[in-house]
């Protein structure tokens, strides 16, 4: 009866996971869809939104940590966006380092875009009650420390 009982809760969490997934996978095609739609890469996209989110002139090291994306893929995309008008680069501390800064043209850019985006999800996570946004983002990041904590024991194990 125990195993009936256990085989019972796997199938339940298996078809939650494959809810969770199906769900992550349809969040990301939105920004995919969005990006699209105004003519950037995912990643420019993401790098407009995180220099209106309130970051002053952030170096290109703090935006691969903060995007969880590959160093390469952000020089790209800030290679491109500078290309295109939308960002400048300054000095940073060092000379190794350069500040990302948004132009005229890429700050108007952001107003009919990443602004834009921007209202979409707080009115979206908005419709939650105060107590449902709590709630939310406390098991979501109960999931994901979860889920490093098993993804560093298979990654220690192949090792």
């Amino acid at each position: 009866m125990e195993v009936l009982k256990c085989d019972m809760k796997k199938d339940k969490t298996a078809n939650h996971l494959s809810e969770y997934n199906r769900i992550m996978k349809e969040n990301e095609d939105i920004y995919r869809e969005a990006a699209r739609k105004v003519g950037l890469s995912e990643c420019s996209l993401w790098i407009l939104y995180l220099l209106r989110e309130g970051y002053t002139a952030p170096v290109q090291r703090e935006i691969c940590a903060h995007l969880h994306q590959p160093k390469q893929s952000i020089n790209s995309a800030l290679k491109k966006m500078e290309a295109d008008g939308l960002i400048e680069l300054a000095c940073g501390s060092d000379r190794r380092s350069k500040q990302i800064l948004l132009t005229s043209k890429g700050t108007s850019l952001c107003e009919h875009t990443v602004d834009r985006i921007v209202l979409a999800e707080l009115r979206a996570l908005g419709s939650l009650t105060d107590e449902e946004q709590e709630t939310f983002l406390t098991l979501f990041h109960k999931l994901t420390d979860t889920l490093k904590e098993h993804m560093e024991e298979i990654l220690q194990t192949k090792q």
